[in-house]
């Protein structure tokens, strides 16, 4: 019997590459079709370079190209723009920009990864939209194209026919995405959990780890006591509690805080037990009690008021974000019509 998946027209893919480019940015998208192929998509990914060369990568690995783009006569589904960390020289370069031009006007969908947005910029396709890139170049995207509303803070911004991607690997968020709006929230669902990934991540570009954005403990003693944090967030972790651990007075405790992490006790406590949260609610089923008892909260309603408090939305409602990428950010002037017929 003919396998019905085979008669289907497959979604055609092409990824933009060139000297330079970021390997992770061309790999994250290209992965992520090709798992979904093993869960009923049917894409075809080519990669394409201005003039058909093999490019070597800014780590130093070599790619080699399908093809060249004027040999792209085909409408892609999608057009992968990524990026490269030399982005204020890709974005002078004519040749690379009208590639940029060429591949998109024979695409549905343009989407960039990375500092592939100033590509896209600097040919002209960002004008008059909103997009992201990497949170670190974002003040330079907003700065040099003024045409562009930069959001900050979105993982991947949809505006009309047009997406862009934060930072690297959100080039993979941006594909999962794209695989939920061809084939559905389920196998896009299939695709991040065989790549071990999240179907959507939390928050934005400015949420990362509470360790990883806190300041480093000088004193050892403080050390211990943020350490027993993140160990046990559900364990007893009062100022007094804090204060008999350090072996010092819960005023000094207090101040250690202050001045060495920025923050007050509670608060350190609570962005933990946060964390802790929410990583529960994204890879488990368990009753909210559950998750409040086992993160420190104590109940489903110290819980609750937590993430209102720090999220502005309930533990139900974070949860149910796991069960779609969540489309994004969309643009005001999302209402274009995303896809251009051939």
């Amino acid at each position: 019997m003919k396998d019905a998946k085979s008669d289907r027209k497959p979604l055609l893919v092409t990824v933009l590459v060139f000297p330079g480019v970021r390997l992770l940015d061309v790999t994250g998208p290209i992965e992520v079709f090709a798992t979904a192929n093993d869960f009923g998509a049917r894409y075809r990914v080519r990669t394409a370079s201005p003039d058909g060369s093999d490019v070597v990568t800014a780590s130093g690995t070599g790619l080699g190209v399908d093809l060249a783009v004027d040999q792209v006569g085909y409408v892609s589904d999608v057009v992968v723009v990524p990026g490269g960390p030399e982005w204020p020289s890709l974005v002078k370069d004519d040749a690379l920009l009208d590639a940029v031009r060429a591949l998109d006007d024979r695409s549905r969908r343009t989407a960039s990864v990375c500092t592939g947005a100033f590509l896209l910029a600097a040919a002209g396709l960002l004008d008059g939209r909103t997009a992201t890139t990497h949170w670190r170049s974002a003040g330079q995207l907003a700065l040099r194209y003024p045409r562009v509303t930069v959001d900050t803070d979105a993982l991947f911004v949809r505006d009309g026919r047009v997406m862009t991607s934060a930072g690297v690997s959100s080039g993979i968020d941006l594909s999962l995405a794209l695989v939920e709006e061809h084939h559905g929230a389920d196998v896009a669902r299939a695709v991040a959990k065989d790549m071990v990934v999240f179907m959507q991540r939390p928050g934005g570009q400015s949420q990362f780890s509470v360790r990883t954005r806190t300041p480093h403990a000088r004193q050892e003693m403080l050390r211990r006591v943020v350490d027993a944090v993140a160990e046990d967030p559900s364990a007893n972790h009062t100022l007094a509690a804090m204060a008999r651990r350090a072996g010092v007075s819960t005023r000094h405790v207090t101040r250690l805080f202050r001045d060495e992490l920025g923050t007050t006790p509670a608060h350190y406590v609570e962005q933990v037990r946060m964390e802790a949260a929410q990583a529960m609610l994204e890879g488990s089923d368990d009753p909210l009690a559950s998750v409040a008892r086992r993160t420190g909260f104590g109940s489903a309603e110290s819980l609750r008021r937590a993430f209102i408090r720090n999220l502005g939305i309930t533990p139900g409602a974070y949860r149910a974000r796991f069960r779609t990428t969540g489309g994004g950010v969309t643009a005001a002037s999302g209402a274009d019509a995303p896809q251009r017929n051939e």
